[in-house]
């Protein structure tokens, strides 16, 4: 059995809000068992609520777990570069995801950032 879903994503966490892709994103949160994510989400969920006026009503922080990497991370930067490109906090989020599961096959690596998923799909996540 798998690990559960890993949303790390980068705009993931920005638009993660009722009104925002409601019918893809939410039903899939709701249909993991454990959703990880990198400490940079709590910003990214803050941030992008308050763009939009909305106010936090903390249930998506009660569901997560966190990934508090104890180490550099420099083995899995090494392997999420190899198959592409991203920008600093989606290659970050990418490497605490392989860090979390180093076979890839066990998380879905969920973010509506379409680099990051296509990266993310290349270094062995489902999405």
């Amino acid at each position: 059995m798998g690990l559960g879903c890993a949303s790390f994503g980068d705009e993931a966490a920005s638009r993660a809000c009722p009104e925002a892709h409601p019918h893809n994103l939410a039903l899939r949160l709701d249909s993991c068992h454990a959703i990880y994510a990198t400490n940079l989400l709590e910003a990214e969920v803050a941030s992008g609520l308050s763009r939009r006026r909305i106010i936090d009503d903390g249930s998506l922080g009660e569901r997560l777990v966190w990934v508090l990497p104890d180490r550099t991370l420099s083995r899995e930067i090494e392997q999420v570069l190899a198959v592409g490109d991203l920008r600093g906090a989606d290659l970050w989020q990418v490497a605490c995801a392989l860090y979390l599961s180093p076979d890839p096959r066990e998380l879905t690596f969920l973010t509506l950032d379409e680099r990051q998923a296509e990266v993310a799909r290349a270094a062995g996540f489902a999405g």
